[in-house]
């Protein structure tokens, strides 16, 4: 190396020719998270916590509450059961339509949510696609919180099973084989080994599915309908109290956040601690081995 790359090599890192680049970096940042957290802080702010505590005993936003997290432990609970393993199979296995199922799988996430709802609405409502067969089995779907439930599986159930699908596909093909080859069938290789290796990127489509499910608001509203205690979630709550009441609004709009913030600081917190339990067991089994 020439005395000349030498210098060359070094003159990117002097302070004087860093200095007007970094600071255009810090204010890129400074305006990036002024614009997303001030209208946080601005809830708190216009209801503070005294205040929004003492709107949270009315019974609106506890009938909102009640029918958010019935409905969204259904939507959820349901889309982790049919989800991941639809979601293993799409990840693992290569067939030809395979690429046309996954778009299929993404579309929800790109669709307007009016457009969800009124596509859950002509599927299944009762003079949709659907409803003749459905009411013959005595289920009325629209605007009931099967409805909720229904929605909330559509729009937010993808975030969880596309990347579940990234994450099954990101698995060691060698490990998978090696336990097939010592004995263990498809289904003992799924419960005992793929599902722990993915479990970080499948608890993170999993807190995203969670939280988008528990802010949808345009596909519940256009098939189930805003019915205090029946089909009206937290988000739907807030666009009725608007009309009446903004500290009320404010006040409900303030527990979403602090449902949001704990839904993101438990991920967090779990991925956090699975990295570690895994660095854990990897320093045992290297000086174990030694």
């Amino acid at each position: 190396m020439t005395a000349g790359d030498a210098g060359h090599r070094r003159s990117p890192l002097r302070p004087g020719s860093l200095r007007p680049f970094t600071i255009l970096l810090v204010l890129a940042v400074v305006a990036t998270l002024a614009f997303l957290v001030v209208p946080i802080v601005a809830i708190f702010t216009e209801s503070p916590p005294t205040r929004m505590l003492g709107h949270l005993d009315d019974p609106v936003v506890v009938d909102a509450l009640i029918v958010t997290l019935k409905t969204n432990a259904i939507a959820f609970g349901l889309t982790l059961l049919v989800g991941t393993p639809a979601a293993y199979l799409l990840g693992r296995r290569r067939f030809p339509g395979r690429s046309v199922l996954i778009t299929l799988v993404e579309l929800p996430l790109v669709l307007p949510p009016a457009v969800a709802g009124i596509g859950l609405l002509a599927a299944f409502g009762r003079a949709g696609l659907l409803g003749e067969e459905v009411s013959a089995l005595g289920i009325d779907l629209a605007f009931t919180q099967a409805a909720v439930v229904l929605a909330v599986m559509f729009v937010a159930g993808p975030f969880y099973v596309r990347q579940a699908i990234a994450s099954f596909e990101a698995l060691d093909d060698d490990l998978l084989l090696a336990a097939r080859t010592l004995g263990a069938g498809p289904g003992r290789t799924f419960w005992r080994v793929a599902l722990p290796l993915s479990a970080n990127g499948l608890g993170a489509g999993a807190a995203l599915c969670l939280a988008r499910g528990i802010g949808e608001f345009g596909a519940t509203i256009m098939f189930a309908g805003s019915l205090q205690g029946v089909t009206q979630t937290v988000t739907l709550a807030i666009y009725d109290a608007l009309n009446l009441d903004v500290e009320v609004a404010l006040a409900i709009g303030g527990l979403l956040v602090v449902i949001s913030a704990v839904v993101l600081l438990s991920l967090k917190l779990v991925l956090l601690w699975r990295s570690s339990d895994s660095t854990s067991g990897f320093r045992y089994a290297t000086s174990s081995s030694g």
